[in-house]
Formats: C-alpha cells, structure tokens, sequence
C-alpha cells in the first residue's frame, strides 16, 4: 500500500464535501496555520455558497483518481463529509484511502427516527417509494431532490409539489406538477402552512437526517400525514463521527487521533 509523503508544515486535507457539515468544517479550519484545507464539491449544484478555502469542483474518475489525487498532492487526511446517500464516493472514498494509505474520517449524520405519531412507510429505494404511493391519484409533497424526481414520471396519475435546489428542467413530466426552488433550512411551521396550502396528502422524503430539512417530517406529524421514507444505503465501515466537531478533534489529535472512539454527545 503507497503512502502519501508527510509534508512539513501545514497538514494538508481533503474534505468531500457538499453538506452542512463540511461547510461547517471548512469554516472552522480556515485561516488556521496548522492546516491546508481543500473542499471538493460533486458539481451537481450549479451555483454552490462560497466556502472560506480552496474549492475544486468535479469528481475523480472513480476510486483510482481519487487516490492519484491524494498521491500527487500529498494529502494526509481525507475527510468524507458528502450526502448521506452519496454511497459512490463514500465507497471510492474508502478504497482510494486505503490505496493511498491516507488516514479517512466519515462524517455520519444521524438518521431520523420515527417518533409517536410518525405515519411511516420505509422503503428500500425512491423506485420503491414510486410504488408506495399507490394507484390512486394523491397530492404528493416530493422532497427526495432533483436527481432522482424523473422517476415518478411512472406515476403521472398523481400531483405534485416538488422542492429542489436546483431546477427540474424538465426531469419531472407528469400533468399535474408545481415546483419550488428552495434551500434549506426549513422550519416545521412554515412547512405545515406549505402543506396545508397545497392540500398535500402524503410527503415522500430520503432519511438525510440533520435538522436543516427535518420541519417537514415534524409538520407531517403534526398534520397527521403519512410519510414515505426512503433508507439510507449501506456505505463502508469506516470511522466515524456524527458532526464536525469530532472531526476537528480527530485532526487536532494528530497521528494520536483514534476516530473509532470519537463520538459526539
């Protein structure tokens, strides 16, 4: 296994980014002498918030470039802080580490947890959420983003309201369709009254987990809807911690660090 040479001064990292999390991060370690932070962002967001440290935009070229990548610029610490169901890179993340013989940290949000008074039905996959909505027409609230909202073109039947960063462009063609660009945060009262505006039956959300998005899943509560939950995929077994602040921790501590103990209150 190739290690990365160690680099005098500065230490250099790579963040994965793309979340509340790593911009966090990036923010905390910027302008800090001890450390040389690059943010790599996917590219699926076509006007990204400026970031306080040198930011690249693009992937890889799977887990090989990755590592070629920490090679060539003798990067000690890789930090994924990317989606939670950004299951590609975090793989890529892991095998490039491990060839690189780069130190990896995952930033891991907590899921959701189903609460009293929760209408959940969970599913495996947005092609299964697609199903769970049934045939008969309903007024759905679709928050899953702009990737993957083409597949509920397979179900025209229903109408619906859709929340993205980004616009549609055309992702979504059903008959019935109202699109809202938006980022977060978003708070449970605001989302009731969007709810409640649009006579929305039934919300369909991925489990992202975090509090920037989690006032639709407290509105539909508290308006008794159901709602369908895509899980999270499986991502590597790495270390891990749930925020950036045990991240900062795992970098302060060096070649002492143990990010397997690093666990946030």
């Amino acid at each position: 296994m190739d290690k990365a040479p160690m680099t005098g001064g500065a230490m250099r990292i790579l963040i994965l980014g793309g979340t509340g999390e790593a911009s966090t991060l990036a923010r905390a370690l910027a302008g800090r002498d001890a450390y040389s932070v690059t943010l790599s962002l996917a590219g699926r967001t076509a006007a990204p918030k400026a970031e306080p440290v040198p930011t690249r935009i693009g992937g890889f070229g799977g887990a090989e470039g990755l590592a070629a990548y920490l090679r060539r610029e003798n990067i000690e610490r890789l930090i994924d802080a990317t989606h939670p169901f950004a299951a590609i890179i975090s793989g890529n993340a892991a095998r490039a580490a491990e060839a690189a013989g780069v130190p990896l940290l995952a930033i891991r949000r907590p899921a959701w947890s189903r609460e009293p008074g929760d209408l959940w039905t969970e599913v495996a996959s947005v092609a299964e959420a697609v199903a769970a909505l049934g045939p008969r027409p309903r007024r759905v609230f679709l928050t899953i983003g702009r990737q993957e909202a083409g597949a509920f073109a397979a179900a025209p039947q229903h109408a619906y309201l859709a929340r993205t960063v980004e616009p549609l462009d055309g992702a979504l063609p059903v008959p019935h369709l109202i699109v809202i660009e938006a980022r977060g945060p978003f708070d449970a009262a605001a989302e009731a009254a969007l709810m409640r505006a649009n006579g929305t039956e039934i919300v369909v959300s991925k489990n992202s987990g975090g509090a920037a998005t989690y006032g639709k899943i407290a509105a539909a509560r508290s308006l008794g809807l159901p709602v369908v939950m895509v899980r999270r995929p499986e991502k590597p077994d790495v270390s891990s911690v749930s925020g950036a602040a045990g991240a900062l921790r795992w970098l302060d501590a060096g070649d002492h660090a143990e990010p397997a103990t690093l666990r946030e209150v």
